[in-house]
């Protein structure tokens, strides 16, 4: 019996240090500089930069300072309430919830992580806004709490309010999972608490905006807010990250010194502006 007993105890033992180790990697972010080899071949192409792709995509600043442009505005946007596929595991404040579907598809998938780890009092509260909506907003709750219209990230699709039905998202689970958990889904916590001074606007435990991966989990490993990733990612230029054992490769190009960009012809990539001066290309190796 002993012996039963010293095995199972070996066993156990193990069991718990691979399932630390699986928490480890599933959690592990690597980034790296890298110097680019501008050369073409059989495998690359050359895309030419039109002006309104630095408008548009994931990755757009939107502030005070870089306001949003017409073509900004995401081109799949949905009433969340008639698309109830979208919805499922979480409510909806009103039947006049719209946001890009891309971005409920992402948010849906997270949603049924935190349910699985017992995390499922979630509502969206607010998502896509109008101009004329954001201004009434505005007029209501100041520029310390609210953007003026065209200077939201709500007026893009992107951007949601994530509410918990129990309690408010400062002391809720759902609040507390989302600022751990929500980089793994490629949305990031906006306006962080010690971040106020870079992005003029207090601390939102409930405004979540979508970047996607590789960029959610680099700001995450960073601790970057987004006007600071946007200006790291225009220094470093060229930059590897691995998440979870999949490689990313994120190259930034500056409009006025680049007429065209090199893209892989045989690999997954996006291409997004950053609303400001450039373009950034995120290759899945």
């Amino acid at each position: 019996m002993k012996k039963w007993g010293f095995l199972l105890l070996v066993v156990i033992s193990m069991g718990i240090t691979l399932a630390d180790r699986f928490e480890f990697f599933k959690d592990k972010v690597e980034i790296k500089h890298f110097e680019p080899d501008h050369k073409l071949d059989e495998s690359t192409e050359l895309v030419e930069i039109r002006k309104e792709l630095v408008y548009q995509g994931n990755l757009l600043l939107v502030n005070n300072e870089y306001p949003v442009h017409k073509e900004s505005i995401k081109s799949d946007v949905v009433n969340l309430f008639e698309h109830r596929e979208l919805t499922e595991g979480y409510r909806l404040l009103d039947s006049e919830i719209y946001l890009s579907e891309e971005v409920a598809n992402a948010f849906s998938e997270m949603i049924d992580a935190a349910g699985d780890e017992g995390v499922r009092y979630f509502s969206i509260n607010s998502g896509f806004r109008d101009f004329n909506e954001q201004n009434v907003l505005y007029q209501q709750m100041g520029s310390s709490l609210a953007l003026p219209a065209g200077h939201s990230e709500h007026n893009l699709g992107l951007s949601l309010d994530v509410g918990s039905t129990q309690m408010k998202m400062s002391e809720a689970p759902e609040g507390k999972w989302i600022e751990k958990n929500a980089w793994k889904y490629g949305f990031i916590l906006r306006y962080p608490k010690d971040k106020t001074h870079i992005t003029g606007i207090e601390y939102e435990p409930w405004h979540i905006r979508y970047v996607g991966l590789p960029h959610s989990a680099i700001i995450q490993e960073k601790n970057f807010a987004l006007e600071e990733y946007i200006d790291y990612l225009k220094e470093e230029k060229n930059l590897t990250a691995t998440v979870n054992g999949e490689e990313y490769t994120v190259t930034y190009y500056h409009i006025k010194t680049s007429s065209a960009i090199k893209v892989p012809k045989n690999s997954i990539y996006e291409i997004s502006g950053n609303n400001i001066d450039g373009v950034i290309v995120t290759e899945i190796k």
